[in-house]
C-alpha cells in the first residue's frame, strides 16, 4: 500500500468512528468484513494514534479555527484535520508540509472546496505558528 492509501483507510474509520461511536476494533472487523477499507498495522497506527489524541488535536483545531466552533466542523473535515494534526506532531516519519498537502488531497476527494480553502486556513495557520517557535527555540 502507498502513503496515500494508507491515510485513505485510516481516514475512512476515523469518519466512521465518529458516526458510529462504536469500538475502533468493530470497526476494524467490519472493514475487513466488506473488504472496501484496508485495515493493516499502519492504518492502525493512524487511526488509534488520531484517536488516542483526539481531545488535544481538537484543542488545536479549535485554536486556529476562526469561523467555526469544533461541533460546526462536518465529521468529514473534522477527521482529515484530526489525522494531519496527529501526523504532523507525532509521525516522525511525515513532514507537517507532507500531511498537511495530503490532507488537502483528502479533501478534494471527500469535502466540498469550501472545505478544502477552510483545511488549509487552519493547517496552514498551524504550521505557521510551530515554525515560529522552531525559529524562536
Amino acid at each position: 500500500m502507498t502513503r496515500r492509501e494508507i491515510r485513505d483507510s485510516a481516514f475512512k474509520l476515523v469518519f466512521e468512528q465518529l458516526l458510529r461511536d462504536d469500538d475502533i476494533n468493530e470497526l476494524y472487523a467490519i472493514a475487513e468484513e466488506i473488504d472496501e477499507i484496508t485495515v493493516n498495522d499502519e492504518v492502525k497506527k493512524i487511526v488509534e494514534g488520531t484517536l488516542q489524541h483526539a481531545e488535544e488535536l481538537d484543542n488545536i483545531i479549535s485554536g486556529y479555527s476562526k469561523s467555526r466552533s469544533i461541533g460546526r466542523i462536518s465529521k468529514l473535515n473534522l477527521a482529515i484535520l484530526r489525522i494531519a494534526l496527529y501526523e504532523s506532531i507525532y509521525d516522525d516519519n511525515t513532514p507537517m508540509n507532507a500531511a498537511i498537502s495530503e490532507a488537502i488531497k483528502l479533501s478534494m476527494v471527500y469535502t466540498y472546496q469550501e472545505d478544502t480553502s477552510f483545511i488549509n486556513g487552519v493547517l496552514g495557520a498551524f504550521s505557521r505558528d510551530i515554525k515560529k517557535e522552531e525559529e524562536n527555540a
